[in-house]
């Protein structure tokens, strides 16, 4: 074992501390809780350090308000001479806490080797495990070429916009600025991630003619409509999704097949608040509204995405009488894989293979992450995910992480360090 690899064995108390201490600011996006906060946490710990700290807000991007406020920070360690930038980059933002906990979600509780908590695996086990194995490089090596870079963004779990894509539109992620990009999704401490599936967001809304319930044949009722949309997915879409097949290292399995997920259903009358126990009015619905969230292979287009659901409505509409829709994009995202050959994938596996004794596995990830605005907006190719934790905890209930995960990611990440900013 290494000198840099027995320095952050040495601190592990210190990495379970701080990665309590982030899991305990609720981070909850949405609407975008306590960025501020975390964001102040990091850079009072990492200016102390010796990095040049800045906050930065993604103003006017989606969600920026004055009451919810858009922040990251990006922290900046300079070395002794000239030589490239190795930025890690973790999202600080955590998803909904959901049903079905045993477990305080905000109180970071170490049970043996794990620790609990909404964000624990995601991310934030991740961003802990950065920090400590740069503080520990900087510490065995303060003459190190080039620059170490830490930054805590806004909103990966709701796309990105007001954390790495508006820093990578003001030029944070400019390749003659940063060289190296490691982002510490939880993908296994033996894995690294090459890249991601493209997702393809829609609302789809049906339209009806709202009337008595008593007499539904005097009105046109959105929800059947729907129903028929619905089937449609079932009996056509669903399984020519599941007919094609990626050659990207997509995990788990499944993803590696085309998917769609019904997010979201709407018709009819509004949900009644909690506190009311009155009865419904009798009506029948005029609109019927759907999200629908299809993620989708590197061998397909995001046109041909679009089309297809487009021509299936359409079909319907040509085929039921009455039948109307209207379909509105939210988003797109486009596929992004790096290399296998990129310097940064180099460095990673030669560091797994030093550090663990493993040979590294190559995959994809089946949902997006904040590597597509590195690759698309940046510009900056030489980009990966590697870090701690389960990939199949993340938003589920007593999410986890565990400390040797945590500390062995750390290990390959100071040793990637160590190839990158010293002298061969």
């Amino acid at each position: 074992m290494t000198d840099l690899s027995h320095r952050i064995e040495a601190k592990r108390d210190e990495l379970i501390a701080l990665t309590q201490d982030l899991i305990c600011i609720p981070t909850l996006n949405p609407p975008g809780e306590n960025y501020r906060a975390i964001c102040d946490y990091l850079h009072r710990r990492l200016s102390a350090r010796g990095f040049a700290c800045e906050l930065v807000r993604a103003v006017g991007a989606p969600g920026d308000s004055d009451r919810y406020p858009r922040w990251n920070l990006v922290a900046r360690r300079e070395g002794a001479r000239p030589g490239d930038c190795v930025h890690f980059n973790s999202h600080h933002d955590v998803v909904e806490i959901g049903k079905g906990w045993t477990r305080d979600p905000f109180g970071a509780e170490l049970d043996g080797d794990r620790i609990y908590g909404r964000g624990a695996c995601d991310m934030k086990g991740g961003l802990a495990a950065s920090i400590i194995a740069a503080e520990a490089f900087l510490e065995a090596h303060p003459n190190h070429a080039g620059a170490v870079e830490i930054s805590a963004t806004a909103d990966e779990e709701s796309g990105g916009y007001g954390g790495v894509a508006y820093l990578a539109r003001e030029g944070w992620f400019a390749p003659e600025r940063v060289q190296h990009v490691i982002i510490p999704e939880p993908l296994n401490k033996d894995r690294i991630c090459l890249g991601h599936r493209g997702g393809w967001w829609a609302e789809i809304e049906t339209k009806g003619e709202i009337a008595h319930g008593s007499m539904p044949f005097l009105g046109d009722c959105a929800v059947r409509h729907m129903g028929a949309v619905l089937a449609a997915f079932e009996e056509r879409l669903f399984p020519a999704m599941a007919a094609r097949h990626t050659e990207m290292p997509v995990v788990p399995e499944g993803a590696r097949s085309s998917t769609m997920n019904i997010n979201a259903i709407h018709g009819g009358q509004p949900e009644n608040p909690p506190d009311f126990d009155g009865l419904p009015a009798h009506c029948v619905p005029d609109s019927c509204r759907i999200v629908i969230d299809r993620r989708f292979l590197i061998e397909e287009t995001v046109e041909g995405v679009r089309d297809e659901v487009i021509g299936l409505l359409d079909d319907l509409k040509a085929r039921r009488e009455n039948f109307d829709y209207e379909i509105r994009e939210l988003n797109r995202v486009i596929p992004s894989m790096t290399d296998r050959d990129a310097p940064v994938v180099r460095t990673v596996t030669e560091a797994i293979r030093e550090e663990l004794g493993l040979e590294a596995s190559y995959v994809a990830s089946p949902g997006s992450y904040d590597q597509k605005h590195i690759d698309r907006i940046g510009k900056l190719k030489n980009c990966i995910a590697y870090g701690p934790g389960v990939l199949e905890l993340a938003h589920k209930p007593d999410e986890w992480v565990g400390v040797t995960d945590m500390i062995d990611s750390a290990r390959v990440m100071g040793r990637s360090l160590e190839r990158l900013l010293l002298p061969s």
